[in-house]
């Protein structure tokens, strides 16, 4: 698993979608089996659709930084779909569950 994973973030790194992604950096959970091309889907998704309030480099502007998150995969998944009332608008008609969850793998790749 680790070689596919490092033979994957090289590749990613090949084509530009990815900085400095090692490894260990990636968080598994049960519920999400982190693979590198979501995590590539996910950052272009994250570029097209947050960055514009969490910054290019995720680390806050508007919205907040999503480094180190210590939410769960399913709080995620919410807060992406229904959005925040007032503060975070709702994806849920916008991106697919499959989207959000590379979303999730990517935001899983922040340190």
């Amino acid at each position: 698993m680790i070689a596919t994973i490092a033979a994957g973030a090289a590749l990613l790194a090949t084509l530009g979608l990815a900085t400095a992604i090692r490894p260990s950096q990636f968080s598994t959970s049960p519920a999400t089996d982190v693979l590198i091309g979501d995590v590539g889907q996910g950052r272009n998704l994250f570029l097209l659709n947050c960055a514009h309030c969490h910054g290019d480099d995720a680390l806050g502007d508007e919205g907040p930084n999503l480094h180190n998150l210590h939410k769960s995969d399913a709080r995620i998944h919410q807060v992406v779909t229904a959005g925040i009332k007032g503060e975070m608008p709702s994806f849920g008609k916008k991106l697919h569950d499959s989207d959000i969850r590379a979303l999730t793998a990517y935001l899983r790749t922040l340190r």
